[in-house]
């Protein structure tokens, strides 16, 4: 037996038992007569003692051999601790060691490993199964285990049935850039890696088992972020017979009881707002509802006053910062300008008005005189004391700058407080996109999705503009401004189905040979069907208050999409590409002196 207890089980109730522990030295404190070490497994910590009245010579030299993450075993028993750690659970005990065997010795470390470290990003990711003992990081991979168990509780409790899906799929044209997977014994073609089980899951609907679901991985080739992965997972679900109604009450109740289980967070029931209204009063499809700071139209308020910036924009937006007049200098606002100048912002300024006792100041008061001000503040529900931020130019675009700023001072004005958890449903979002460069129009979710049922007939007989009219019958969770999950009522119905896949560019051919087995299914008695699938990996994110997903998962890639600790993705040798009829041809640079 390696172990009686772990390391962080024993308290006051087992004082004078004979314990053995097992794990990792954590630190070594050598005072000359008397030696601590903190061991520590996955439980816990607890602190080893040995000293020149209570151990052997022989024992005393041992522990001086140790370094850190050694892998020893202790017999010993098990004390009151005369000064006290109430940091830790086992901060009242310490172990007397009689015995000590040293199961496995280590390198030094490469970092500390401990709560905070002096190991960057990069090289904690190189040595991840270190970082993987430190407390931080084995507390999310747990907190992401309970999370998953709950979820399926939940779910099975719902008579929602797992089936697994496969991984070698075929690739298809819309969404993100699909992983290939060459295949050997068919010489020239490839699988995919799902970006999702889409399709299958609406083969399940129409193969009769109503409610589906798995927790699954997928693959994406695109670019990497904080909260993007090549590899991420989803729980993905689909249910048959339902209306959006159904499908959003059943995952708000998976949503409220994941928070209460793991979080003891009791979520009040969840708004709905219409994709149109979120970027009107906030320049997001996932507004953070944290804080107010909704956005106001001034068009008819702010145009034809002479001010050429606003009388040749299409939309003059501003917000209310609530008692920041006296808080930001002249100084402090022209940074604030430069921040929403930034490339990634793109804004080509920023108009600032302030109502202190002095009155009111503004950036544009040459052209505004006070009452015309006070009319905005009347309008944006503001008073002495609050501050006005406005920007103006194309709808869209001049939105999302707005919606960046926003959040931005919600930061600034320490608005966002910890453990505070707002969700909401987001609906009626656009059926279709459309692309101006490429002349051509996108799924706004994905090629599958409904539109709304009185959309149906106009979708069906309808000409261009109408088809950017088109709302679809999609929903997205968010929660404090991240979107955890998405989904949609689903096509079941050939015609309409061959009718999305003609506006997104699709010839009949094209679509026979992606899709044709899709469509061939609903011609066997498709039920009405829809689903959703969450973000796993974001979810966990943000129920700890975290924007990176990384940390939750085991073994992460770096924002090149490569796992430097097997140093992947990597060449393959020749013997291997011959297999798979890959033909690679080495080009040598011409040396030749000019």
């Amino acid at each position: 037996m390696y172990r009686t207890h772990t390391c962080g089980e024993l308290r006051t109730k087992h004082i004078e038992q004979e314990v053995k522990l097992s794990g990792w030295v954590q630190t070594i404190r050598d005072k000359g007569f008397m030696i601590w070490i903190d061991l520590r497994d996955r439980y816990g910590v607890t602190q080893l003692i040995f000293s020149e009245d209570q151990s052997s010579s022989a024992l005393m030299e041992a522990a001086r051999g140790l370094g850190r993450e050694f892998v020893i075993q202790v017999e010993g028993r098990v004390i009151e601790r005369s000064s006290k750690n109430d940091k830790i659970p086992t901060g009242d005990i310490e172990i007397v060691v009689k015995q000590l065997h040293v199961l496995n010795r280590s390198e030094t470390p490469p970092f500390t490993i401990e709560s905070d470290t002096d190991g960057g990003d990069e090289l904690r990711m190189k040595y991840r199964y270190l970082d993987i003992r430190r407390k931080p990081v084995q507390q999310n991979l747990i907190f992401r285990s309970r999370l998953a168990i709950e979820s399926r509780k939940y779910l099975s409790d719902q008579g929602f049935i797992e089936v697994e899906t496969p991984f070698l799929i075929k690739s298809t044209p819309e969404g993100a850039r699909d992983f290939v997977v060459p295949s050997r014994m068919n010489p020239n073609e490839f699988y995919a890696l799902p970006q999702s089980p889409q399709t299958f899951k609406q083969l399940l609907m129409v193969s009769g088992l109503d409610k589906y679901f798995q927790i699954v991985k997928c693959f994406r080739d695109e670019d990497l972020r904080a909260d993007r992965q090549p590899e991420f997972t989803q729980i993905d679900c689909e249910m048959s017979f339902v209306h959006q109604d159904d499908i959003l009450d059943t995952f708000e109740g998976l949503t409220k009881h994941v928070f209460r289980e793991l979080l003891g967070v009791e979520l009040e029931d969840f708004p709905r707002m219409a994709y149109d209204d979120a970027l009107r009063l906030y320049g997001s499809d996932k507004p953070d509802l944290r804080f107010g700071m909704q956005f106001y139209e001034l068009n008819d308020l702010a145009k034809g006053r002479g001010f050429g910036v606003f009388d040749q924009a299409e939309l003059v937006v501003g917000l209310c910062v609530k008692g920041a007049a006296a808080k930001y200098s002249n100084k402090d606002l022209k940074k604030l300008t430069e921040w929403v100048q930034r490339p990634q912002i793109g804004a080509k300024g920023l108009v600032h008005v302030r109502w202190t006792e002095e009155g009111i100041k503004s950036s544009v008061a040459k052209f505004f005189d006070e009452s015309q001000l006070t009319a905005w503040y009347e309008a944006m529900g503001g008073t002495v004391g609050d501050m006005l931020l406005l920007l103006s130019g194309e709808r869209e675009k001049t939105q999302k700058q707005l919606g960046a700023l926003r959040l931005e001072m919600g930061e600034k004005e320490q608005l966002i407080r910890d453990g505070d958890f707002k969700p909401l449903w987001v609906v009626d979002f656009p059926l279709l996109e459309w692309d101006e460069d490429l002349e051509r129009f996108h799924a706004m979710h994905h090629p599958f999705t409904s539109p709304k049922k009185s959309d149906i007939s106009r979708m069906l007989r309808g000409d261009h503009d109408t088809m950017k009219q088109l709302k679809a019958d999609a929903y997205d969770l968010v929660i404090n401004g991240a979107e955890i999950g998405g989904g949609s009522i689903r096509i079941h119905d050939r015609a309409l189905q061959e009718k999305n896949f003609k506006l997104l560019g699709f010839s009949d051919a094209e679509a026979e040979e992606q899709f044709g087995f899709l469509m061939g299914a609903f011609e066997y008695g498709a039920p009405p069907h829809g689903g959703i699938a969450f973000g796993f990996d974001r979810l966990c994110a943000v129920m700890n208050g975290q924007s990176s997903i990384r940390d939750f998962i085991a073994f992460p890639k770096n924002n090149m999409g490569r796992d430097i600790m097997i140093d992947a993705p990597a060449p393959i040798d020749g013997a291997q590409l011959q297999e798979l009829y890959l033909d690679v041809i080495e080009k040598k640079s011409d040396t030749t002196d000019i």
